[in-house]
């Protein structure tokens, strides 16, 4: 499609209006849209981590601790390298920076607890263990002894009976 407005060059910049309802379209090259004013509106935009994550972490981090900065044992990072990167050397700086992490590990999810992968809403339940048969007998005897010291001797054999039906006795 040729621009509108010198109708000579390929139009590259395409611009959609709605102005009381109606809307009207334009089809512009590059050269009268950056003529008219009209030009990327994304160019100036950039995401830059470090300073978002610095905006997080606040001023105050750069701060010294006891005149010396605390490094990760294990990967040598400073909290300073997270600001300034935006990037966690490794999984022992969660421990080693935790109090400084957590105010801004929940602005930013807005908690710090894990929830799970596993919807809340669904219907499946997560079953409970099954015991085995060496358990179930174990809670059979207990229940057995508790009625023979209840002295109740015809549930005790009931309960007998089936322990010897569980073990495959006769």
């Amino acid at each position: 499609m040729l621009c509108q407005n010198c109708k000579k060059n390929e139009a590259t910049t395409h611009i959609k209006r709605v102005l009381n309802g109606e809307a009207t379209e334009s089809h512009l090259c590059s050269n009268c849209a950056q003529s008219l004013g009209v030009g990327n509106f994304f160019d100036d935009f950039s995401l830059n981590m470090p300073d978002i994550f610095s905006g997080f972490f606040g001023d105050s981090v750069f701060a010294l601790e006891n005149g010396r900065l605390d490094r990760c044992e294990k990967c040598g990072c400073q909290f300073d390298d997270i600001i300034k990167t935006g990037c966690v050397g490794c999984a022992d700086c969660y421990e080693k920076f935790y109090s400084k992490l957590l105010p801004s590990i929940q602005r930013i999810h807005g908690k710090a607890n894990h929830a799970g992968k596993v919807p809340k809403h669904t219907k499946e339940k997560v079953k409970p263990k099954e015991k085995t048969t060496e358990e179930k007998i174990a809670d059979l005897q207990k229940d057995m002894q508790k009625a023979i010291d209840e002295q109740n001797f015809e549930q005790a054999a009931i309960i007998r009976d089936e322990i010897k039906k569980m073990k495959g006795e006769n």
